[in-house]
């Protein structure tokens, strides 16, 4: 029985973008979202443009939690703390869970190339305090536009996976290798995350001087896997 990947905020630009890459691939995804019928509504429209081979369906954030293995979160990091919290007593033993929150000054108001402050250090080590105990984290996919994901090109990035449990970093290393062009990479310990994380800040200052929506990281002298 192939998994399924839960993506929590899927409605959202990059939600979006990550399971149309993702279904293309064969990925079997269910859209989550605060309105049920909202993420119903986007996993059709994926369906229709994919073709009916896709498997996208859609559910409130606590069914899409409720029945996959893996769940990337995708919700903006003004909300992410409120979401993991309702999350709680939903959660199975073993989920792998990735994170792509970035804390952008932009999700309370502020310049989209700022950071906001966090006091774990990273918003994927807030989202390991909030999360239960036994589950497997990684951070990932933070430096991904969603403008790129969108369309149907090769997206030419590295992806930096930061992770304390190798499993939680295979999954996600394994997810980035289905996304045309683009490469995992090894970022090491969780908490390496607050440095990619504010890599996202620098990319979308690069974005909107050079007026392009396809700035991205690529790591030279390493192995080509």
């Amino acid at each position: 029985m192939s998994r399924k990947i839960g993506i929590l905020g899927g409605t959202g630009p990059e939600g979006t973008g990550l399971a149309y890459r993702w279904a293309r691939a064969g990925e079997h995804i269910v859209i989550g979202s605060r309105d049920a019928s909202r993420a119903a509504e986007t996993a059709k429209q994926l369906r229709e443009r994919i073709g009916s081979s896709a498997q996208i369906e859609g559910a409130d954030n606590a069914a899409a939690v409720i029945q996959c293995e893996v769940v990337v979160l995708t919700v903006p990091f003004s909300g992410q703390a409120a979401l993991l919290k309702q999350l709680k007593s939903v959660w199975k033993p073993g989920t792998i869970v990735i994170d792509t929150t970035v804390p952008l000054a932009a999700t309370v108001g502020g310049a989209a190339t700022r950071m906001l402050g966090v006091w774990q250090g990273s918003a994927a080590e807030q989202t390991k305090e909030l999360l239960p105990a036994g589950m497997g984290l990684a951070a990932g996919f933070q430096n991904l536009g969603a403008e790129l994901l969108a369309t149907d090109e090769p997206v030419e990035c590295d992806i930096l996976i930061c992770s304390d449990d190798e499993k939680a970093k295979q999954v996600a290393s394994e997810l980035a290798a289905k996304i045309p062009g683009a490469r995992a990479v090894n970022g090491g310990k969780l908490e390496n995350a607050r440095i990619v994380e504010s890599m996202t800040a620098l990319l979308i200052g690069l974005n909107i001087r050079y007026k392009v929506h396809s700035a991205g990281i690529r790591f030279t002298g390493l192995p080509v896997k």
